[in-house]
Parts: C-alpha cells; sequence; structure tokens
C-alpha cells in the first residue's frame, strides 16, 4: 500500500539521461473492473500530448500513484514507463480494487474512547452498540458511497446517507445527502470541575432524541483543492430528568430545539498518503453556523493543518496545528465541548474533557519505521494477496488551551500539555492502530490504545 511500501516507479528502459525530452502517449489502465476509468484518469497529472523531461516524468508518476491511492478506492496501485518508441513514452497505470461492499455488523463502544470504556466503565459489555450497517464504496464505479445504518444496543439509530462526488462531466460538482434517527439512553449533561463527563442514564426512557437531515454541494476545482456547502435541520429534545440536572443544556432552558445549520469547508490535500503522511501537507478550513433565530445563534471557525517531512532513513517529523472559536459566547453546554471530541485530542488526556468556547492544539511527532510485514493471505484473492502492515515508532509533545469565560477548572484557562512514547501500526483501508505510554500535567500517566479505519 501506498504508506507502507516504497514509493517508486518502474521504468523498463535502460538508463536514460534524465533531461531526455519524452512525450506522453497511451495512458493503459488495468484492473479496475468496477471502477471507471474517468475516475482513475482525474487524479492523474499528465495527459496523452504532454512533453517533459524523463526527470519530470518520473516525479509525475510518483504524484499519480499517491493521488490515485488517495482516493481510497485501491489497496495498491502501481504507476509506470511500459515502453518507450522513440522519445513516445506509454504509460500503464495497474491497480488492485478494495472491497467495496460490506454488509457487516456493527459493534461500536459508546464510550469517547478504549480506555475510558475499560478503566472507568469497568469494559462493560452493555455499553456497546450493535446492529448492522450496509457499506458500499464504489456503488455506481464513480467513488460514489450509499451507507445505511441499522442500530440498536444501548443506544437506537437508523441513518443514510449518500455521497457522489462528480456529477458533471468535467468531474467538479457533487452532492450529498444524508438523513438520521437517534435516542440515547444516557447523556453528557455536564462536566465536573475535575474535567471528566457527568452522565445520567435513564432505565425507562431515553436522555436525548435526535433527528436530522442535511444536503452537501461539493466542488473539486483542480486535484489537490475541494470545496464544500452544507445546509442541515436538527431537531433536539431531551427528557425531564435531564433538565432537572441542568436546565442550561439548551438556550433558554428549553426541552427541546430545532434549528438550521450551515457549514462552509475548505479541504488542500498535498500529502503522499493522506491518513498517515510521511511528507506533504494537509489543510482544512471551516465556518458553521448553528441556528439563524435569537435562540440559537453559533458561529464556529475552525482550522487544522498538518505538515509531514523526513527526517533521515525511515524518520519522519509531523507537526500538526489546530484552532477554533465560537461567538458569541454562552453558556449553553451543548455548546460548550471542545478537547475531548473531534480534532482537539491531547494523548495522555483521554479520561478528561474540557469545555470552551475557543482554543488552540498543536502537536509533534517524530516517527522511526521499524519494519513492514507483509502477510500473504491463504485465501486466494487477486486485489488481497499481500496485506501489509507497518510499524512506527515514536515520541511526541503536545501542547493546548482552551479558554472559557464562565469558570475555571483544573485544565481549561491554563496551559496544558502531554507527552510520551508510542507504536502505530497502519494497514489497508486506511487502518491506523496506536498504541502509547503517556505523560500529563496533572501527573498522571498510563498506557492508551487508540485505532481509526476506514469503517468507521
Amino acid at each position: 500500500m501506498q504508506a507502507q511500501l516504497t514509493d517508486t516507479v518502474i521504468n523498463n528502459k535502460e538508463v536514460n539521461p534524465q533531461n531526455e525530452i519524452v512525450f506522453i502517449g497511451n495512458v493503459i489502465l488495468k484492473g479496475n473492473r468496477i471502477t471507471k476509468d474517468f475516475i482513475i484518469l482525474r487524479e492523474v497529472t499528465f495527459s496523452k500530448g504532454d512533453k517533459m523531461t524523463l526527470s519530470e516524468l518520473n516525479k509525475q508518476l510518483l504524484i499519480t500513484k499517491h493521488q490515485i491511492y488517495n482516493t481510497s478506492l485501491f489497496v495498491d496501485d502501481s504507476v509506470y514507463i511500459s515502453s518507450q518508441k522513440g522519445p513516445v513514452v506509454e504509460i500503464k497505470i495497474v491497480l488492485k480494487e478494495r472491497w467495496y461492499f460490506f454488509p457487516l455488523p456493527y459493534m461500536k463502544l459508546i464510550d469517547r474512547n478504549f480506555n475510558q470504556w475499560w478503566t472507568q466503565e469497568n469494559h462493560s459489555l452493555n455499553r456497546i452498540d450493535y446492529g448492522l450497517k450496509f457499506m458500499e464504496m464504489n456503488l455506481t464505479g464513480r467513488n460514489d458511497k450509499l451507507n445505511i445504518y441499522l442500530i440498536d444496543g444501548y443506544n437506537q439509530q437508523i441513518s443514510l446517507r449518500y455521497d457522489i462526488p462528480f456529477l458533471d462531466k468535467k468531474l467538479q460538482h457533487g452532492i450529498n445527502i444524508g438523513m438520521g434517527y437517534m435516542r440515547q439512553r444516557e447523556l453528557n449533561y455536564a462536566t465536573s470541575p475535575k474535567n471528566t463527563q457527568l452522565f445520567l442514564k435513564l432505565k425507562n426512557d431515553y436522555a436525548k432524541t435526535t433527528k436530522r437531515i442535511d444536503v452537501t454541494y461539493s466542488f473539486r476545482p483542480n486535484q489537490k483543492s475541494r470545496h464544500y456547502f452544507r445546509a442541515g435541520y436538527y431537531s433536539e429534545s431531551i427528557a425531564d430528568s435531564i433538565f432537572k440536572v441542568n436546565s442550561l443544556y439548551f438556550p433558554d432552558s428549553l426541552k427541546s430545539v430545532g434549528y438550521l445549520a450551515f457549514n462552509y469547508s475548505f479541504s488542500y490535500y498535498n500529502a503522499d498518503y493522506n491518513a498517515y503522511p510521511s511528507k506533504g501537507y494537509i489543510f482544512n478550513a471551516s465556518l458553521s453556523k448553528k441556528g439563524v433565530d435569537k435562540i440559537n445563534n453559533q458561529w464556529m471557525v475552525d482550522l487544522h493543518g498538518t505538515y509531514a517531512t523526513p527526517l533521515w532513513k525511515n524518520s519522519i517529523v509531523v507537526l500538526d496545528a489546530a484552532a477554533a472559536i465560537k461567538f458569541p459566547n454562552n453558556p449553553y453546554f451543548y455548546n460548550q465541548q471542545f478537547f475531548g471530541s473531534g480534532t482537539y485530542q491531547l494523548s495522555g488526556q483521554e479520561y478528561n474533557v474540557v469545555d470552551g468556547m475557543s482554543g488552540v492544539l498543536v502537536k509533534s511527532t517524530i516517527e522511526q519505521k521499524l519494519f513492514t510485514y507483509i502477510f500473504k493471505n491463504p485465501i486466494h484473492s487477486k486485489s488481497h494477496d499481500k496485506i501489509p502492515f507497518s510499524f512506527y515508532l515514536n515520541v511526541f509533545g503536545n501542547i493546548g488551551y482552551c479558554d472559557n469565560p464562565y469558570y475555571t477548572t483544573s485544565l481549561n484557562n491554563k496551559v496544558m500539555y502531554t507527552y510520551g512514547i508510542g507504536l502505530d501500526v497502519v494497514s489497508i483501508y486506511d487502518l491506523v492502530f496506536k498504541i502509547s505510554w503517556s505523560f500529563n500535567q496533572l501527573n498522571v500517566n498510563g498506557l492508551y490504545i487508540h485505532s481509526r479505519n476506514d469503517f468507521y
């Protein structure tokens, strides 16, 4: 796979001067049984008839290889010069498609992370959602995705989402439509002075009910830039028991709210492997609006960037930074969540959450690749005959700050920091498994486990 196997392009021609001028002839695709040719060619950085030096062509072959892999449609791809007649070269792109259809049993912890579930909740199997999910990751061969979730267990959820990234011949405009219904038996209704979540569990009722419908228009003017415009309607209500313990959960002491929400986001990808970059950078920015009336009126600006560069052989330096601000300030709990969810995570503070209206986070990591293990699949498969697992040792340091104008705890309104050592395992389907020993400013240390892959 892209980040685990050596990034090389193959040139079966004898050694050529790198400044030799060549012309692009045919571009041949092989291995895409389901994916349409134009979806793959959308990621190719050259066209038939282009003129360039052999050195520049080799660079473009590698960039193309990265961009095709980052579509998340293939477990492996090779891009190389297959033949040359005079100054004209033929390019071949050989692909191994992923499995796209997953009718899978669903099982997921309701807690924020594995450590919280294992330690604070005594790894109770009652705190698990289960059900069925139907995921078609390439429905018509156009990289369109259909997800259907039918979930029961601790919570109940029914959701449907369809995403088609390209509607037009120029492959620039797309649309995403989603709807869902969810009921929770337990709700985090407040945060304690020690920065831990406070929950209320209802045995014979649901603590919170949420309904949503949204539509997103996407615009991709070039291979690296993406724009998203989303509009949605959300309806949320809490049980009387929740209202009694926190009447400021919603604005104006309401038990239910309904509001329109809007979001514009911009993403720029210039990395070799988006899920675990070793070279390049990724940038995301978003502007969100929750509500358009006096009761629901919340803006949020959020910025996030990642930069990775080689340090020495098989080693990488990764810098990750994020900042966000919500306005106007208000004390309502459903607008206050900040550190401990989404992008804003400090390794070593898995048991803590930090509420506030603005914050900044900076992470620095040095990664050393140890080795890659290739698992040979005993079951015959053309696309999954070899499954790579790469192992990275790392040391890291995180620093963050969260401003809360309403109250001060042991973590907000002051600098937070954590540091530690870890081991990352990276494989196909954008699987990243992390295990680390972390220390934080509260003089607490421990072993923490996280995972991420395409199935979430």
